[in-house]
């Protein structure tokens, strides 16, 4: 089954050198993953000041800058695995580096007919 561990942090609470770091460790785990075939995607995101959000309302358009929501943490990327089961799922989630310091939230993918396959 795919998963998708989502990754929220405070996007403040590391230093440039520490999220040097923090990216050398979750490289070395898509590594891992790969190695084990449960990698599936995986990528940091850049800061919520890049962020555009898009609601359509009474069918019209509402484009604004930032998150949806404001909230102490930011959700700051994202690891696609393939997992057995959710037992299976966390035990690669906790292996996430900044879950040290922020949350790892798991979702299970919903697979539905009619999207295109990946390559």
């Amino acid at each position: 089954m795919k998963y998708m561990l989502l990754v929220y942090l405070d996007e403040q609470a590391l230093s440039d050198e520490d999220r040097e770091h923090c990216y050398v460790e979750s490289a070395q785990l898509a590594r891992d993953l790969n190695a084990g075939g449960q990698y599936l995607d995986a990528s940091p995101l850049h800061p919520i000041a890049t962020a555009t959000s898009v609601r359509v309302r009474d069918g019209r358009r509402l484009v604004t800058d930032g998150p949806f929501a404001e909230t102490r943490e930011q959700l700051g990327g994202y690891y696609l695995i393939e997992a057995r089961n959710l037992d299976e799922a966390i035990v690669i989630a906790e292996r996430v580096p900044p879950a040290r310091f922020g949350t790892v939230e798991i979702r299970p993918v919903m697979e539905i007919e009619g999207l295109p396959a990946g390559e």
